[in-house]
């Protein structure tokens, strides 16, 4: 190898143990919180380097052993030194694993279980643009909140986006790119644009479709009718007469508005 090749790579490896350092010194953990004052950081979470853009802070609560990947954005309210009020407003669980370049914009209240998985740049938000007035621009129309809430177990796919209003039950799977609005009760499968049930657990018979799931409820409710007892309907976030939950798939989510900022 030449004199330059030797010089080369030796500058590679430098350079590389130098970023891998940087990496390790740059990431914030309740040991090491770099100047972040969150509500709670959890033991052993940490916030990988380079961090996204987070404010708001002192209204973020991140679990323990949670691992936020690099560039992830999380935020609190408009923008840095607005009082949001005595209680927290975003809270990741413990044990959870937030994609790189992913998104958590919160201005009411986002609450995201344990054991939450999700892929590279998800985007969460409790917050949309409006458009009740045709005459004024809509981007100084004052957006409208409304909470949401990811169970605990439940994974989002790379791309995925959350809208306000949004409840995903526990042990869920978001689709890949699915635009999620509306209630979904616990172990579905959510896809699509906008994102409905495609796929929901019954004990004993697996993952079935909504069409399938509803036949299931219905013998089972012909069962238990024979013998004086129910009705086929499985409390509010179970398998009811037209598919899940008492009213079909879900609560079938409105036309999507534009997907907001925050």
């Amino acid at each position: 190898m030449s004199l330059h090749g030797v010089l080369r790579r030796a500058l590679g490896t430098l350079v590389h143990r130098g970023w891998s350092a940087l990496r390790a010194a740059g990431a914030v953990t309740p040991a090491s919180p770099g100047g972040y004052r969150f509500r709670r950081l959890g033991e052993g979470a940490c916030l990988a380097f380079p961090v996204g853009a987070v404010f708001g802070e002192q209204w973020i609560e991140i679990g323990e052993h949670t691992l936020v990947g690099e560039r992830v954005s999380i935020s609190a309210g408009m923008g840095p030194g607005v009082d949001l009020g005595p209680d927290s407003v975003v809270r990741i669980g413990g044990h959870c694993s937030i994609g790189r370049g992913g998104h958590i914009v919160g201005h009411q209240s986002i609450d995201i279980g344990d054991h939450v998985f999700t892929g590279p740049y998800v985007y969460i938000t409790d917050q949309n643009h409006v458009y009740d007035d045709p005459e004024t621009p809509i981007g100084r129309q004052w957006p409208r909140n409304n909470p949401v809430a990811i169970g605990s177990g439940s994974w989002l796919g790379t791309g995925a986006i959350i809208l306000p209003g949004t409840r995903i039950g526990r042990q869920c799977v978001v689709a890949a790119g699915a635009v999620v609005r509306g209630e979904f009760p616990d172990h579905s499968v959510i896809a699509g644009i906008p994102a409905r049930v495609v796929r929901h657990h019954v004990p004993g018979h697996g993952w079935l479709p909504p069409h399938l799931a509803a036949g299931v409820a219905d013998r089972a409710g012909s069962a238990d009718a024979g013998d004086g007892a129910g009705t086929g309907d499985v409390g509010p976030s179970g398998i009811g007469p037209h598919g899940i939950g008492p009213g079909g798939a879900g609560t079938p989510p409105e036309p999507a508005e534009p997907v907001g900022t925050g």
